[in-house]
């Protein structure tokens, strides 16, 4: 089931998905690598366990990446080359202070072109840029949930595309 909710005012578009099998994860993750957009931030929320790394899993393999993706907890980082994008998948779970981010030297990649995806975000604040798109995976008794909201004008346009994209029409030509 698809919720999407898309306000007449200012406020955050939100897209409500309920994901009964690991599979789904995999699969909204593929539907979300055909609505991605060069340089978007997405922030991936949930506890451990909560089907961030699958997701990322879906995006990548939508993309043609046929390698191992595993959660980078302990190289903070793992960049992929992949079809039309640069994607960077990063993983502050282990961060004892929001400076380890600086010290890493992550603000580069953060500025760019390419899309972050972000696990454990808050880890870094006050320091990680905000997302344009925020997921946040939460367990239910009959799966999981994924509420998806767009943050900035390239995070509503990734939503939206991406709630046509769940329900079954043609997506939008992509860029490059």
């Amino acid at each position: 089931m698809i919720d999407f909710i898309h306000p007449a005012d200012d406020s955050e578009a939100r897209l409500t998905a309920h994901l009964p099998a690991e599979t789904d994860t995999v699969a909204l993750g593929a539907a979300l690598a055909l609505a991605l957009q060069p340089g978007l931030k997405i922030w991936l929320q949930g506890n451990l366990g909560s089907g961030k790394t699958t997701l990322t899993r879906g995006v990548l393999r939508a993309l043609g990446h046929d390698g191992k993706v595993k959660s980078p907890t302990y190289t903070l980082i793992e960049p992929y080359t992949v079809s039309r994008l640069d994607l960077y998948h990063f993983d502050f779970y282990r961060f004892n202070s929001p400076d380890e981010y600086l010290d890493a030297g992550l603000d580069e990649y953060l500025s760019g072109d390419g899309v972050c995806l972000v696990e454990w975000p808050e880890k870094a604040l006050p320091h990680l840029p905000p997302p344009d798109l925020e997921i946040v995976l939460r367990p239910e008794a009959d799966g999981r949930r994924a509420d998806i909201i767009g943050h900035t004008d390239a995070g509503q346009a990734c939503l939206i595309e991406l709630a046509k994209i769940l329900r079954g029409a043609t997506p939008g030509p992509v860029p490059g």
